[in-house]
């Protein structure tokens, strides 16, 4: 297995526990913030969309690319926007090569240039920024009255049975 099969393998084994957590955030609390300065749930869902939306761009044009959208109204809209924008990004990884991994690439927020590395290191950089963010809404969930769902093994809410 090569570099870039790797990066699919650890991305895809990545995919179900962002579901579950997605799924979780109650629709009548998706406003929860634990502190003013904190994102609230909605806004972090729709962060880790976006976040896959970006990174079809490394495809097509050298560039992840994201700019300050606001997110839809209901969790249903924003985890229907994360199914889309990972079938979208499944589709383009089917291609991803040594030679297109070690390409340069761009991350673009707000019209600027704010990373330069290879595809690589992008997809990987996006990949634990993701991670992390998953990580906060699950932190989330309980004190907005959900269930924490299992990520990498069981949780006191999930056996994941």
């Amino acid at each position: 297995m090569n570099i870039p099969e790797f990066f699919v393998k650890r991305w895809e084994a990545e995919l179900p526990a962002f579901g579950r957590v997605l799924c979780a955030i109650p629709e009548d609390k998706h406003s929860y913030r634990p502190h003013e300065a904190s994102k609230n749930a909605a806004e972090l869902a729709w962060q880790l969309a976006e976040e896959q939306r970006a990174l079809t761009g490394l495809f097509t044009r050298g560039e992840a690319s994201m700019d300050a959208r606001p997110h839809p109204k209901t969790v249903k809209e924003i985890v229907a926007a994360w199914d889309q924008a990972t079938a979208d990004l499944r589709k383009e990884l089917k291609k991803l090569d040594e030679k297109t991994y070690a390409a340069p690439a761009s991350f673009i927020f707000g019209g600027h240039n704010v990373w330069t590395d290879t595809v690589g290191g992008i997809l990987w950089g996006f990949l634990f920024d993701m991670v992390h963010h998953r990580g906060q809404i699950s932190t989330y969930l309980r004190p907005m009255g959900a269930k924490v769902p299992a990520i990498y093994g069981p949780s006191a809410d999930d056996t994941g049975a």
